[in-house]
């Protein structure tokens, strides 16, 4: 560990903060439409800062910077590599679906979205309860405004103000339940909160009041049921280039605030929020897999599926510590990443076929919308079959893999209640496999209903070839970046 005042060890975030700033200013001198220039610009931003992470992710030294308010760990920079190519993939896909819809004036989606990002940077570092709730302020307060972007669109403004209620609610649930735990252990720091909460002489009724908050808040963050009723409304009501805007890179902030916060800074209490991450987790499990296979709209069947998918990840924080044995740890946090980060590649792909399929006037949002898809254009056909059999857990793709290390990790806890959410889980896949072979269905023994070419430039047709090579790539060959994952988690205790 070092403790350090050096400005290098968060380059990559100064360097997003000025660009984006500068990008803010130049784009006032675009002139066309489609916003080329200020394109070029905040792609070039972005590659640059994911190469800086990345980097930064190859050393293994933990960084503390600015009184052990921001770290830079293995973890953070892995995740804000991950979270910055994923922001970068989003533009690649969304451009011609924004510069159709009137979305790219004055280059709000490029610059919100770089801000959105710097907030997922700050998030996943922040090591201090103020440092955290900085960033997560700075990620969603920009998602409010791409959800409203077509402000002409009722729909759009009508999640946008659902997204801002329920927001508000969960951040002050969040900033209650911290203001709670700092009084109970008179420190926002988190290493400072982990030794207060050990020494067990703290008042254990504001405490654990404390952590029951936190907990519904980071839940609201997930998406996990009971606080899910953002989801569906806020994905459906959204325009589709802002909808995997917030439902993709934001999962790896997500998946960071809650390591910080319950594994670095509340593991004593460690029992206490296992149980919490349980009951969310079957719930999150039981309604996203049942509420989807009713759905007909494509981008509402794929919100509950994120609220199912959610109900995975937690369940690998339900068996990290067993009694007062943490040996399972590495095994179960290190699968939750490798998880969320594959989780975020499909997600990815999936909203990228939707996007491309969709031009002025029509959405393709609809099942029925992707009826003979196969006839139109095999590549897309087949990279959509590649998310839906991911997401389904079918193998050999990449969510077979991801699905398995979660469920090996619960075998691994051993006993009867561990066992039992294994098989629960298992049952809930089951479910979850039928609305995702439906849409494979849909595209490959439907009769089209879209009779119209399906138009893409260069960059999306490789993207998306890259996307889905990489979510069967992946599965084939899971062992790098579970190993980079692994790492990353054992980083944490060293």
């Amino acid at each position: 560990m070092i403790e350090s005042n050096n400005w290098a060890a968060v380059a990559p975030e100064l360097l997003l903060l000025a660009m984006t700033s500068l990008i803010a200013l130049f784009d006032l001198a675009v002139k066309t439409p489609l916003r080329g220039a200020t394109y070029r610009l905040t792609l070039l931003t972005l590659a640059v800062v994911a190469a800086l992470h990345f980097v930064q992710a190859g050393s293994d030294e933990t960084v503390y910077v600015f009184s052990h308010m921001i770290v830079v760990d293995p973890m953070a920079s892995l995740l804000k590599g991950f979270a910055t190519l994923a922001v970068l993939v989003t533009l690649v896909y969304s451009r011609p679906y924004a510069g159709a819809r009137d979305m790219l004036r004055a280059g709000d989606l490029f610059t919100l979205s770089l801000y959105s990002l710097l907030g997922m940077c700050v998030m996943i570092s922040g090591h201090h309860f103020l440092t955290l709730y900085l960033g997560l302020e700075l990620l969603t307060l920009p998602g409010y405004a791409l959800v409203a972007l077509r402000r002409d669109e009722l729909r759009s403004t009508e999640a946008a103000m659902k997204y801002f209620v329920l927001g508000s609610l969960a951040s002050g649930f969040l900033l209650y339940g911290l203001s709670l735990v700092y009084g109970a252990t008179g420190s926002l720091d988190l290493a400072e909160v982990q030794q207060a909460v050990s020494s067990g002489m703290l008042d254990k009724t504001v405490l654990m009041l404390g952590l029951v908050f936190v907990v519904a808040g980071l839940a609201f963050k997930l998406g996990a049921v009971p606080f899910h009723m953002w989801v569906p409304d806020v994905y459906h009501g959204a325009p589709t280039a802002v909808t995997l805007m917030i439902g993709g890179a934001p999962k790896l902030a997500a998946f960071a605030i809650v390591m910080r916060l319950l594994v670095e800074g509340m593991l004593p209490l460690v029992w206490h929020w296992q149980q919490m991450l349980m009951v969310l987790a079957v719930a999150s499990l039981l309604i996203g897999n049942l509420a989807a296979v009713a759905q007909t709209n494509l981008k509402r069947m794929l919100a509950f599926s994120t609220i199912a998918q959610m109900g995975f990840v937690l369940l690998s924080f339900v068996s990290g510590v067993v009694g007062q044995d943490g040996t399972n740890m590495n095994a179960a946090y290190s699968s939750a990443m490798f998880y969320m980060i594959t989780y975020v590649l499909t997600t990815l792909a999936a909203f990228g076929v939707i996007l491309l399929l969709a031009r002025d006037g029509f959405e393709s949002e609809e099942i029925s919308d992707l009826a003979g898809l196969n006839q139109r254009n095999p590549m897309f056909a087949a990279v959509m079959t590649c998310c839906m059999f991911s997401l389904a857990g079918v193998p050999p793709l990449v969510g077979f893999y991801a699905k398995f290390s979660v469920l090996q990790s619960l075998l691994n806890a051993g006993g009867g209640v561990y066992i039992g959410l294994t098989v629960f889980a298992v049952m809930m896949s089951l479910i979850g496999a039928f609305y995702y072979l439906r849409v494979v269905k849909v595209m490959y023994f439907d009769a089209p209903v879209q009779t119209a070419a399906i138009e893409a430039d260069a960059d999306q047709r490789i993207m998306l070839g890259l996307n889905g090579a990489l979510v069967l790539g992946l599965g084939l060959m899971p062992g790098g970046l579970m190993m980079l994952c692994d790492q990353a988690i054992l980083a944490l205790w060293h």
